[in-house]
C-alpha cells in the first residue's frame, strides 16, 4: 500500500516544474518548507486528498479496481518516502541543468573558459567523476535522439523505481510503538492489515514483533523507530537504527595521524606520521614502518565469483532469447524458460554470496585500521577522497577496482572511529602515487625493485633521491603529509558530518628512527651517585688455583624450522645442468636410488600428512599461518595484515634538537 502511494506521487510530480518548486524550499506564502517530507508535500498541496473527518481515513485505489481502507498514518509513510525520493533527485537535476546550460561544442575536450563557466554553474562540492558520468549520460541520450539535447533530468531519466518498504518513523504511537525489553531484545508493536485488501477498520489489528538485538547494539544505545522492507526471499526485514552519544572529535590540532592508501589486492596500506614545527617550519616525519592489510585471497575469491555471476547471467539471457524468438516460438520453450529460471535463482545466490563476503571484508579491514590508529596514539585517519578516484586502463584492472568495497569500508571506518574518538578526513587523491614523498620529484613505476629498467605498476623508484619502496607505501606517506599540512582547511558537511580537505598542500616526509629506550645499565648508573670503581687486572677468586675447565659441548643436531618452505623459490638445477621449471621436484624421472636426494632430477617420495598436534592447529609451510584440515576450514580465506602493536608515537626531533636521526637503509 505504501509503495503504491509513493509510486503514484513520484510519477505525478516527476517534471521540471515540480522539482523546481521543491528545490526553492518555500510554499506559496513564502514560508520555508518543513524538514519532514510528508508535511512538506501537504504544505505544497501535492498529497492525496485529506481523509474524512468522520472516519479519519480514506480509500486508496490499488490497480484501479479494489478500494482499500488505510489510515492517515499509512498515507504519511508513503508520502514521506515520495518526498525523500524527489529530494534526492534535486542534486542530480542541478548538475544536469548546469551541464546543459554550458554544453560545449566538443564535450570530450572543454576549453579553459568552458570549464570556468561550468564550475560557476555547478553546485558546490561536485566532483570531477560526477561531471564525467553525467556528461557521458547526456551524450548517450543525444546520440539516441539524433543529436537533440534533453530538456532536463525528467526527460533524461525515467521516474525512480520505488522499493517495497514502510517508513514507520513517519507514524505516531497510534500506529506503531517500540520499547526495549532487556539488553538483547526489543518489542515492536505495529498495526497491520489482516488481509491483502482491508475494507474497514476491523481488518486492521495490532501485531507484536519481538526483535533479537545483535551484539553490536550496546545496552545503553537509544533505539529509534525502524523501517520494514521485503527481502528478495520474501521475508520481512527490520532496519532498526540506534544511536549512542559520543564526544565529537576535533577537526584540527592533530600532531599524530595515520594515512591509508587504497589498493587492489593490498586493500589498505598505511603509515603513521607526526607533525613537527609550526608555520613555515612545519614538516612531517615518519618511522617508515608500513601497515598492510593484504586481502589477496579474498580479492581472488570475489573475482572468481563475479566471473561466475556474469557467466550465469549470459546463459540465462541466452535461454530467454531462444525461448522468445521473434521469428517463431521455440519448440522447447517451456524447457528453456525453466532453465532460465534455475539460472536466475543461482545468479541471486551468487550475488548474495558476493554481498556477504564484501561486507565481512569491509568491516574486518575497518576494525583493523581503527585498532592500528588507536594503538599508535593517532587522533586522525586520512583517506583518499573516493569522489576523485576513477577506474582507468585495462579492462581487467577496471573490473577488479569496480568490485572494491571502498564505500562500505569508508562508512565502517567512520562509524568505528567515532566510537574511539578518532577523526576521519578525506584528502585529494590526485597525484599521490606520481611524485616522491621525500623530494617531490616524479616517481618511476616498475614491476619489482630488481627490475628498475622495466615499466610496471607495483614498485616506486626515485632517480633523484634514490627512494625505492612499494608504490602504495609511498602514496600513504603523501596522504598523511597532505592531511597534516592542510588540516586548517578541513571542511565539515552539515548534513552528513563528513570531513574533507579539498586544498592540496605538498610537503616532504622525512623518515626518522624512534629514540632508543634507556637501558638498565644506564638507569642504574644514574641512580648510583658514586659507583665503586672496578679493580684493574684479571678477575680472581680466593683459593682458586686453576681455571675452570670447559664443559664438553654435546654434538648438535641439525636445526630445522617450520618456516622453511618445502619448494625452492628459484629454478632448481639438475646434475646434467638443465633447469627444471617450475622449481621444485621433477616428476618426469623414475624413483631415486637409495643414495640420491629428491629435487635433483628425481621426485620426492609421498609423505602422508602428519596428525594434528594436541592444540588442533599447525603452521602452514607456505604462509607461516595457523591452519587446520581442509574439512575444518570455514570457507572464508585468511587475511594477512600487520599485527596491531602498541608503540610510542613520540618519534622524531625533540626539544631544541631540529635535526632528526635518519633511518638506516633497508
Amino acid at each position: 500500500m505504501c509503495r503504491d502511494v509513493t509510486a503514484r506521487l513520484v510519477a505525478a510530480r516527476w517534471d521540471e516544474t515540480s522539482l523546481g518548486v521543491l528545490a526553492a524550499g518555500v510554499d506559496e506564502g513564502s514560508r520555508a518548507l518543513p524538514s519532514k517530507g510528508w508535511m512538506a508535500l501537504r504544505r505544497l498541496g501535492w498529497a492525496t486528498p485529506a481523509p474524512s473527518a468522520a472516519a479519519s481515513a480514506e480509500g486508496v485505489g490499488v490497480g484501479g479496481a479494489v478500494v482499500v481502507y488505510v489510515s492517515d498514518r499509512v498515507r504519511r509513510a508513503g508520502e514521506e518516502q515520495a518526498a525523500r525520493t524527489l529530494r534526492l533527485a534535486l542534486h542530480r537535476r542541478s548538475v544536469v541543468m548546469a551541464l546543459l546550460a554550458t554544453w560545449p561544442a566538443d564535450p570530450s575536450r572543454r576549453t579553459g573558459q568552458e570549464w570556468t563557466a561550468l564550475r560557476e554553474a555547478l553546485p558546490p562540492g561536485t566532483s570531477a567523476a560526477e561531471i564525467r558520468n553525467r556528461t557521458r549520460q547526456i551524450r548517450g541520450w543525444a546520440r539516441a535522439h539524433a543529436g537533440r539535447l534533453p530538456a532536463g533530468l525528467c526527460e533524461l531519466e525515467e521516474p525512480p523505481t520505488v522499493a517495497a518498504s514502510v517508513l514507520l518513523a513517519a507514524m505516531d504511537r497510534q500506529q506503531t510503538t517500540l520499547e526495549r525489553v532487556d539488553h538483547a531484545r526489543a518489542r515492536l508493536r505495529v498495526k497491520l492489515p489482516l488481509c491483502a485488501a482491508p475494507v474497514s477498520r476491523r481488518d486492521w489489528a495490532w501485531h507484536v514483533i519481538d526483535l533479537r538485538l545483535p551484539p553490536a547494539v550496546e545496552p545503553d544505545a537509544l533505539l529509534h523507530t525502524p523501517a520494514l522492507r521485503i527481502t528478495p526471499a520474501g521475508r520481512i526485514a527490520v532496519d532498526l537504527p540506534h544511536s549512542r552519544p559520543v564526544a565529537t572529535a576535533p577537526a584540527t590540532g592533530h600532531t599524530v595521524a595515520v594515512g591509508f592508501d587504497w589498493g587492489v589486492n593490498t586493500l589498505l596500506t598505511g603509515v603513521v606520521g607526526r607533525l613537527t614545527g609550526q608555520g613555515a617550519t612545519a614538516r612531517v616525519v615518519t618511522d617508515g614502518r608500513p601497515l598492510i592489510f593484504d586481502a589477496t585471497a579474498i580479492s581472488a575469491k570475489l573475482h572468481r565469483l563475479r566471473g561466475h555471476r556474469e557467466h550465469l547471467a549470459a546463459k540465462r539471457d541466452h535461454y530467454r532469447a531462444l525461448a522468445d524468438s521473434p521469428r517463431a516460438p521455440h519448440p522447447s520453450r517451456t524447457i528453456l524458460l525453466d532453465k532460465a529460471a534455475t539460472l536466475q535463482s543461482e545468479h541471486e545466490r551468487v550475488c548474495a554470496r558476493i554481498r556477504k563476503v564484501n561486507d565481512a571484508l569491509a568491516w574486518s579491514a575497518a576494525r583493523w585500521a581503527v585498532d592500528q590508529a588507536a594503538a599508535l596514539g593517532a587522533s586522525v585517519i586520512y583517506l583518499e577522497d573516493l569522489a576523485t578516484l576513477e577506474t582507468r586502463g585495462r579492462r581487467r584492472g577496471n573490473a577488479r577496482l569496480s568490485g572494491q568495497v571502498r564505500g562500505t569500508l569508508t562508512r565502517a571506518i567512520r562509524h568505528l572511529a567515532a566510537k574511539a574518538h578518532i577523526t576521519v578526513v578525506t584528502v585529494p587523491a590526485c597525484g599521490t602515487s606520481a611524485r616522491c614523498p621525500r623530494c617531490l620529484r616524479t616517481l618511476g613505476h616498475h614491476p619489482a625493485p630488481d627490475r628498475l629498467d622495466e615499466r610496471g605498476w607495483k614498485w616506486a623508484h626515485c632517480t633523484s633521491c634514490g627512494l625505492s619502496l612499494d608504490r602504495d607505501h609511498a602514496a600513504a606517506r603523501r596522504i598523511v603529509s597532505r592531511g597534516l599540512l592542510a588540516q586548517s582547511h578541513t571542511t565539515t558537511d552539515r548534513t552528513t558530518g563528513t570531513r574533507t580537505i579539498r586544498t592540496t598542500a605538498e610537503g616532504t616526509v622525512t623518515c626518522v628512527r624512534r629514540p632508543k629506550k634507556t637501558t638498565r645499565r644506564l638507569r642504574h648508573a644514574r641512580r648510583a651517585p658514586d659507583p665503586q670503581p672496578r679493580p684493574r687486572g684479571p678477575k680472581t677468586t680466593p683459593g682458586k688455583t686453576r681455571p675452570t675447565p670447559a664443559r664438553p659441548s654435546p654434538a648438535r643436531r641439525p636445526q630445522t624450522t617450520r618456516r622453511m618452505p618445502d619448494m625452492r623459490t628459484v629454478p632448481a638445477t639438475t646434475p646434467t645442468g638443465a633447469v627444471q621449471r617450475p622449481a621444485g621436484h621433477d616428476t618426469q624421472t623414475p624413483t631415486p636410488s637409495p643414495g640420491q636426494r629428491s629435487g635433483h632430477g628425481a621426485p620426492a617420495s609421498h609423505q602422508p600428512e602428519a596428525p594434528l598436534p594436541a592444540g588442533g592447529r599447525r603452521l602452514s609451510h607456505e604462509t607461516c599461518r595457523q591452519r587446520t584440515r581442509a574439512a575444518e576450514r570455514t570457507g572464508f580465506h585468511h587475511v594477512h595484515a600487520t599485527e596491531v602493536h602498541t608503540l610510542n608515537p613520540r618519534f622524531g626531533p625533540h626539544g631544541t634538537n631540529t635535526r632528526p636521526r635518519r633511518a638506516r637503509n633497508t
